[in-house]
């Protein structure tokens, strides 16, 4: 039985409510936030949901306030102070019946860490915090177009590619071949400024942010010196840099007689899902794109192109002076605020009705219709699929209605001293990386029944911890029927009661079916012809089994990579005991105390010699034997 329980009378008491801007928030059963939402009067705001009538919003707000069971308020100054705390709240608790856009993690950004003295250029799977410090990030890119971007990089710029971290690796060794072949001036040599180096970062900055112009002068005039001053190895290196430059611009498009910087956003929606498709346009040229789907839960298309706005634009890598829209967005002058507060200037969003500005907004429009139905044909339908999934698995359980938050479990060993176990969660069909828990099982020997009792305790002990994560409506355990007993035999401990199956493979390690609470197993991987050579008859049957499948398949794969993932860092933590130990002088004592005083095993090989003699219980001898573990040749002064 899931969470959700039938819809009871809220004793709203809406007179102790005051009529002043705010937020408010929606709460289920469990305590789960499932709604975030602005007004002006919170008051009469609250009044449409609870005033005795049916409530207005269709069918979405008729479901939403069937699991209210409370709510809660914040009173802001103004209106655009409640959006921009509702913005921060929606991100935060990513609520049910919220418009959510969906997470673009598999989707990598190119990082390019200015706020260190020698900036690296790397790859990304989301903007981190060290963008308030001056990392800046790029993308995100779809499919190849980050290894595309990446070569372009190393092809028209000298930029450093290795591991090595400066200033504390230069001089150290030799520059390696990309030194000797013109790309990278090799900063290890230290003959390179940080300075000079940076210039170079600050050309790569430049290219992903499609002004080439003074690139490509630049690279131009170098040539002409270096054939000047008869340099010509050194001006046929500039000459492949400008050729490659050139290719990369005359694959781009030119929407624009006038080099400015502007977003167009394009909107389809099919039933299921919507897809915003945006065309980076930057001094008139469109230099990039990208991708995003929300739910189509019927909200009107101004409400989803407002959420996408007040979503995306907070953390994207740069917030452009003008967006074209194919619509005005409700809350039009809120969430052009919203945006110019996070650009530091004024932000437009406009309409356009002809010329260039027209065109471009058309071809976003024409491409997020390409983009939707391509996704659809590739998965199943989107979101359709995953929720028919839930419903089967419902069925197939007995649960009243489809699980919404579904937590899995699996365990991980190297032998009896490492042992992991992973909890996962899918929020409606999809990984909610934020609300992962790793637990490491202190169960003697290998049982996994055992640790998975233990995992299963440990987390219904934190069920009242909203920080832990809300309540879930069923558990999945990686195994059969030992591990579903497993888990009851804890819940029964805890006195909790949640529905729970367990998820089987093949003998090729391969999702093949569900485990139910009475130990019979549902087969979910068909055989495409039975012993005559014939297939299925049943072709819907067919399909639910296999939306289940990927389903259960996806949740199962999560869980092992991510015990997996624990796991190893639980033996990389035994094999750093061992290195420091297996030093002439150190023993466990000296262990602990070395790795108290400096944290890791990267930061006690970069201390010095007066360092890890001042760490209490270190002698003259033991600490000169950690140093020369660790730097075998004397450096030289710098």
């Amino acid at each position: 039985m899931t969470n959700d329980e039938p819809s009871v009378p809220l004793d709203a008491r809406l007179d102790l409510v005051p009529a002043k801007p705010g937020v408010y928030l929606m709460k289920d059963a469990a305590g789960r936030i499932i709604y975030v939402g602005k007004a002006n009067s919170l008051r009469h705001r609250l009044a449409n949901y609870f005033g005795g009538e049916t409530p207005r919003g269709g069918v979405k707000v008729e479901a939403m306030v069937s699991h209210v069971r409370d709510f809660d308020f914040v009173v802001c100054a103004s209106e655009f102070e409640a959006l921009l705390l509702e913005c921060n709240l929606i991100k935060r608790h990513q609520p049910r019946y919220n418009i959510l856009l969906k997470d673009d993690r598999e989707y990598p950004y190119i990082r390019v860490t200015m706020n260190e003295t020698y900036p690296r250029v790397l790859k990304a799977f989301h903007i981190g915090p060290d963008r308030a410090e001056g990392a800046r990030y790029y993308g995100p890119y779809l499919g190849g177009q980050l290894f595309e971007a990446l070569e372009a990089l190393r092809a028209i710029f000298p930029m450093k590619t290795c591991q090595r971290v400066f200033p504390r690796d230069i001089g150290k060794e030799r520059p390696c071949l990309n030194y000797y072949i013109g790309r990278c001036i090799a900063p290890c040599l230290g003959t390179v400024s940080a300075e000079d180096y940076r210039a170079v970062i600050d050309d790569i900055c430049r290219f992903l942010e499609g002004r080439y112009d003074g690139i490509l002068q630049g690279l131009q005039e170098a040539m002409a010196r270096a054939a000047e001053e008869e340099r010509f190895e050194s001006a046929a290196v500039y000459r492949d840099r400008i050729a490659a430059l050139s290719r990369i611009l005359a694959k781009q498009k030119a929407v624009s007689g006038r080099e400015t910087d502007k977003d167009a956003l394009g909107l389809a929606r099919n039933g299921t899902e919507c897809c915003v498709r945006r065309l980076e346009v930057r001094a008139g040229r469109i230099v990039g794109q990208g991708t995003f789907f929300l739910p189509d839960d019927g909200s009107p298309d101004e409400e989803i192109l407002a959420a996408f706005l007040a979503q995306y634009y907070p953390e994207a890598p740069a917030v452009p002076p003008e967006i074209l829209v194919p619509f005005l967005p409700a809350g039009a002058d809120d969430v052009q605020a919203l945006l110019a507060q996070f650009r530091g200037t004024r932000v437009g969003l406009r309409v356009p009705q002809r010329g260039d500005d027209r065109g471009l907004q058309t071809m976003a429009a024409e491409n997020a219709t390409a983009a939707l139905h391509r996704r659809a044909v590739l998965q199943g339908h989107g979101e359709e699929a995953v929720k028919a999934a839930l419903d089967d698995l419902a069925g197939l359980l007995s649960l009243e209605s489809a699980p919404y938050r579904v937590e899995a479990f699996d365990i991980s060993n190297t032998g009896a001293d490492d042992r992991a176990a992973s909890m996962v969660v899918f929020i409606d069909g999809k990984p909610d990386r934020q609300s992962y828990r790793l637990f490491r099982i202190g169960t003697v020997g290998r049982d996994d029944r055992a640790a998975i009792q233990e995992a299963v305790s440990r987390r219904l002990g934190r069920r009242g911890d909203t920080e832990f994560g809300a309540p879930p409506d069923l558990l999945l355990m990686d195994g059969g029927i030992g591990q579903v007993q497993a888990a009851q035999a804890a819940m029964a401990e805890r006195g909790w009661h949640v529905p729970v199956a367990g998820m089987v493979k093949d003998d090729r390690h391969r999702t093949r079916g569900l485990v139910l609470p009475d130990g019979r197993t549902v087969e979910l991987a068909l055989r495409l012809l039975d012993a005559r050579g014939e297939g299925p008859d049943d072709s819907e049957e067919r399909e639910r089994r296999m939306r289940l499948l990927r389903l259960l398949t996806a949740v199962q794969d999560e869980a092992h990579r991510f015990a997996q993932k624990y796991n190893r860092k639980l033996l990389s933590k035994r094999t750093k005991r061992f290195t420091l130990e297996g030093i002439d002088g150190v023993g466990p004592t000296r262990r602990r105390a070395l790795l108290s005083a400096f944290g890791t095993l990267k930061a006690i090989s970069e201390a010095d010699l007066a360092a890890i003699v001042a760490v209490e219980g270190m002698t003259a001898k033991s600490a000169a034997a950690v140093h020369a573990h660790f730097h075998p040749e004397r450096e030289e002064a710098r």
